[in-house]
Parts: structure tokens; sequence; C-alpha cells
């Protein structure tokens, strides 16, 4: 039995995936695994969710559990290792030099929701980064034949981070060539500095946002931005930009269109201040899978369900909708994901 103790969340549990050294020489590295307390009996639900969240970023938004649990849905977020939870003392947050190392807490993870839930079927949902993180996993999962036996049924990505925002010359092989050899070389060199505000002081309630979360964990300037992270994150989307096949049903939320991310909190509330959305529409195709839909939210903010009530409030719905479509698709063939 998987022991579960009090999250820092009220009313949810957490458990502790441990993963061994870390190849950085940063300590031994855990992730964690987190869900709401539950009054049902185990083994109820036939549908679960698994979250990933995106760079500077851990699970807090309950309002996203409680939208999936009102769909039927198991609800667990992951935070990943060095991440939120699962940072520990000495660590540099966030850090890896390759995007697979995370496959090893993403199928425990996913073992984990199985044993509980009786087997059900599982739809893999990620934020910015862990939208990337995910996509390249549910291609691997696919091309070793275990997408069905891993019981995954569908993906839901949310402003994944498909490409660089900025100048396209950050995008051609040489600046690529050149930023490989520098995260050989120093790979935990800083690129990035956190900014004094931006995007974060949109969302945080000391600021001019609405949403309580852990400044440590989250900080509104963002962390450092490291040559081996960045590197590792330009080789997972040059894979992505040739093509990927999840192989189940997907769903693909996004702004309507960015901000330039500036000091002002309330010029950057209506769009994404983090992504040019421009790219994730021109790579959502490459996702692959059995179904794939784009849905452009007018006023969203980078992480469309932290935006102003009324384009949160349309998130919902768009993801309420593709869910009822999912869910009959499954009960239509329930033999397969995809």
């Amino acid at each position: 039995m998987t022991a579960w103790d009090p999250d820092v969340l009220p009313g949810y549990l957490q458990t502790t995936i441990e993963l061994g050294a870390d190849p950085h020489g940063e300590g031994d590295l855990v992730a964690t695994l987190i869900r709401p307390e539950r009054t049902d009996a185990p083994g109820t639900a036939r549908h679960a969710v698994l979250a990933v969240h995106g760079y500077t970023d851990y699970f807090f938004n309950t309002e996203l559990a409680d939208r999936f649990a009102e769909q039927g849905f198991a609800f667990y977020a992951l935070d990943l290792h060095k991440c939120g939870r699962s940072w520990r003392e000495g660590q540099t947050p966030h850090f890896t030099t390759d995007l697979v190392r995370y496959e090893a807490e993403l199928e425990r993870a996913l073992a984990l929701i199985r044993a509980e839930t009786n087997s059900a079927t599982v739809c893999i949902y990620g934020h910015s980064a862990g939208g990337l993180i995910v996509t390249l996993w549910l291609d691997r999962v696919r091309r070793r034949g275990l997408t069905a036996a891993l019981g995954i049924g569908g993906l839901i990505l949310n402003s994944p981070f498909f490409d660089l925002q900025g100048p396209a010359i950050l995008r051609t092989p040489p600046t690529g060539a050149a930023l490989m050899g520098l995260a050989r070389l120093r790979k935990r060199h800083v690129i990035r500095r956190p900014t004094p505000g931006g995007y974060g002081t949109s969302l945080h309630r000391d600021y001019a946002g609405e949403f309580d979360y852990d400044l440590t964990w989250k900080p509104v300037g963002g962390f450092p931005v490291t040559f081996g992270w960045i590197n590792a994150v330009r080789r997972g989307q040059a894979r992505l930009h040739r093509g990927l096949d999840v192989g189940v049903p997907n769903l693909i939320l996004r702004s309507d269109h960015s901000v330039a991310e500036v000091a002002d909190p309330a010029a950057i509330q209506t769009g994404d201040a983090v992504l040019d959305v421009r790219q994730i529409a021109r790579w959502a195709g490459c996702v692959g899978g059995s179904h794939t839909t784009v849905a452009p939210i007018v006023d969203a903010k980078h992480d469309v369900f932290l935006s102003l009530p009324a384009p949160r409030q349309a998130s919902f719905r768009e993801l309420a909708r593709w869910l009822d479509f999912y869910l009959g698709a499954l009960q239509a063939d329930p033999t397969t994901p995809s």
C-alpha cells in the first residue's frame, strides 16, 4: 500500500517517489505525487488524470483538480524532481540536462495511480515546459508499444513550450550548436536571471493577482535559466518539430494572443506574457495522435486556468467539452486509448 501523508494544501495528500542519486551530483532525487483526500471507496474511479507543471511552477491550483473531479476523474499531480515539494536543499531548482530523465518518475507515478484506482484509464495533462516533457514521453511510450498497456487514454496541453520566444536567430542550427557546446562546458551558467516582476505579479494575490501559492517554490520573477536546462529544452523542441505521435486524442489550450512581459501587471493580464502563441499554433500539428483539438482562449494568460475570471471560465468550458468527447470516445471503444 502507498503511504500518503498530509500535504501543504488543506484536504490534499502526498507521497514521495524515491529516484536515487542525482547524476549532476546534487544529492538524492525525489518526485512528489499529490492528490485530494477521498470520501469514495478506493478503486471506484474509471478515469484519472496526471497533471505535470511547468518551469518555475508546482501544483497548487485546486480549482483545476475540482473541475476534473466534476467530470468524474480522480485527480493526481506530480511535482517533478527538484521542483516544488520535490526540491531539496542544495539542489538547483528545476535543473536537468535531458528531458528524458523525467520518464522514470512519470511512469512510476502512473503505476501508483493505476494501482490505487484499480487500473483506471489515465489522461495526461501538461503545462508549458511540462507540456513539452509529457508530449515527448508519450511519443516514446507509443514507440515502445506501451500506450494501451499503461492505460494512457488522452493528452491535455496548456500553453505547451513548443518553441522559444524571441527573434528567429535563436532557433537557427548554428545557434543550437553553440548552445550545445556551452551546455557541455558551462551547464549551470545562468543565461537569464530572474526579473523583478512580470508574469508572476499578474498571478499572486500579494501583487495584482488572485492566487495564493508558495513564492519560494514559484518566485514572482522566476528561477534562473541555465545553459544546461535550455539546451535540454531545445533538443526536445527539435525532436517535436520533426513530428511526434502521442498515440491518443489530445487537446491543446492556449491564449489567442501574446503580450510583451513588462513590469506593469495590468498590461499583462489578458494575454500570454511567456510564450509566443503563434509558435504553439505552428507546431500543434507535430503532436500527432488520433485526434487533435486546438482551442485558442480569448484574453487567456500563459496558464489559461490562472487567467482572469472570464477567460478562465472559458478555458474550463473548453476542457469540459473536450472531456465529454474524450469519455464518449472511450465508451465507444473501451479497449484502446485512441
